[in-house]
């Protein structure tokens, strides 16, 4: 780990990619129930739009998956497995935020009882919501299983990781030496959409963020 909080591979520059997929709706997300770890399945809706995902994501040519144990999570990363026929390693380092008493209320639900915890939480401040993790945590657990992952790709392998909207914010941020204040910058991920990072001599950047068509090459000054 840098100076900075960010984790660093010591093999840069072998051109692998990152995947960072969000899972499908459930009826949690529909209602605007904060899920944390949770163990909420997939809508009828959410399971289509993992399909319609996993169609896109498998031209990609992923070598390997890796998923939140959380059956949202794990759901979603199956549709990708039965079409490239690939293994899911299941990881609960990889799960959502963990809220305690959040878990389960509503948006306004959480604002009229926890108001002055929610915008400190929104002003970027250190805040275990509801009694819960920390972003910082969130991130010391997930970063390192998608680093492990990652190390074992070929040079220029595609790693798809099927995770939850904050902790695929927390990570990304980790893993791009973003300080942890900033994190909330990067906006949040629809559901089934993705981000992905590439590798370059200096690191992983970010090329791709709530994504939920197929990446386009970059051609500029910037490429």
């Amino acid at each position: 780990m840098s100076a900075t909080g960010e984790v660093t591979s010591g093999r840069p520059g072998r051109g692998r990619r990152l995947i960072l997929w969000r899972h499908g709706q459930t009826s949690w997300n529909v209602e605007r129930r904060f899920q944390g770890t949770t163990d909420v399945e997939l809508t009828e809706t959410g399971v289509a739009q993992a399909r319609r995902a996993a169609k896109l994501l498998a031209s990609l040519g992923p070598d390997t998956i890796v998923a939140s144990d959380l059956q949202r999570a794990a759901r979603t990363a199956a549709e990708l497995a039965a079409l490239t026929g690939l293994p899911v390693t299941h990881d609960e380092g990889l799960r959502e935020t963990y809220a305690g008493v959040w878990q389960g209320l509503t948006h306004d639900e959480i604002i009229e009882r926890h108001g002055d915890e929610y915008a400190a939480w929104k002003r970027g401040e250190p805040v275990r919501r509801g009694g819960g993790e920390l972003e910082t945590e969130v991130a010391d657990r997930a970063a390192p299983v998608v680093l492990a992952h990652a190390d074992k790709l070929p040079d220029g392998g595609t790693l798809v990781v099927v995770s939850h909207g904050g902790t695929i914010r927390t990570t990304i941020g980790r893993l791009l030496g973003l300080e942890s204040r900033h994190w909330e910058s990067l906006g949040g991920l629809s559901n089934c959409c993705w981000s992905v990072l590439g590798e370059g001599g200096r690191g992983w950047r970010l090329l791709e963020h709530n994504a939920g068509t197929l990446p386009e090459p970059v051609l500029g000054d910037d490429d």
